[in-house]
């Protein structure tokens, strides 16, 4: 399976300088927030499959024209093609805002997910857009991980993470992608493609979502 990953800043390749055919080879596409939703619309109509997406924290507009053609897994797991796949948009609040979450309100939703891991069997992988507590994150307020990201990744065990928020050119040293305990955990600023082993499913399972979960809008509670 060949997915593609993308966050916070629009790629002039797949956009202004877009090549008909360049999005024909993906399997999967994984948005990690703060884009454009026409991008992602743009995104999904020029490539032959589905586009999952979470929330950034700069992804208001959505509210009111949400991207169209894709589908939101914020705080909801899906199954596609035999993946288990985790959706936990938002970032750290650092001032009034949506999409924004204090640590216990983060480890709230991912308590709402519990039934829904336990039903699917596990967590394969986990798009998010902060990434987990010292894991890719920066120290400044707006930028810092969850650590209860970090403690999901220790329970559950998923093969991979995909966050944005951490954009590559803020610092030239940043990880693409760097290993913790077995997950894989790969920043997924601006584009990034994702190669995973090729998996047989009967056909009745191949290109569909199986089974969602549809879990009430969290409250954000202080």
């Amino acid at each position: 399976m060949k997915i593609l990953a993308v966050s916070d800043e629009e790629c002039p390749a797949l956009w202004d300088f877009y090549v008909p055919g360049r999005l024909a080879e993906y399997d999967l596409i994984l948005s990690c927030g703060d884009l454009k939703p026409t991008y992602l619309s743009f995104l999904v109509t020029m490539a032959r499959c589905p586009l999952l997406y979470v929330h950034g924290n700069h992804d208001l507009s959505y509210q009111s024209q949400p991207p169209e053609g894709c589908d939101c897994i914020d705080g909801q797991l899906v199954v596609y093609n035999g993946l288990r796949i985790l959706g936990l948009g938002g970032c750290r609040k650092y001032h009034p805002g949506e999409h924004q979450y204090t640590e216990a309100q983060m480890r709230r939703r991912i308590a709402k997910l519990r039934l829904a891991i336990w039903r699917s069997g596990g967590v394969d992988l986990v798009v998010t857009h902060a990434p987990p507590r010292g894991l890719g994150d920066r120290e400044d307020p707006a930028h810092l991980g969850f650590q209860a990201l970090r403690d999901l990744l220790d329970r559950y065990r998923p093969a991979m993470l995909v966050h944005g928020h951490v954009h590559m050119r803020y610092d030239h040293t940043l990880p693409r992608e760097q290993d913790y305990n077995g997950t894989r955990i790969i920043n997924a600023s601006e584009r990034y493609e994702i190669l995973l082993p090729d998996r047989t499913f009967p056909e009745k399972d191949r290109g569909q979502v199986l089974w969602k979960t549809h879990p009430k809008q969290d409250p954000l509670l202080d």
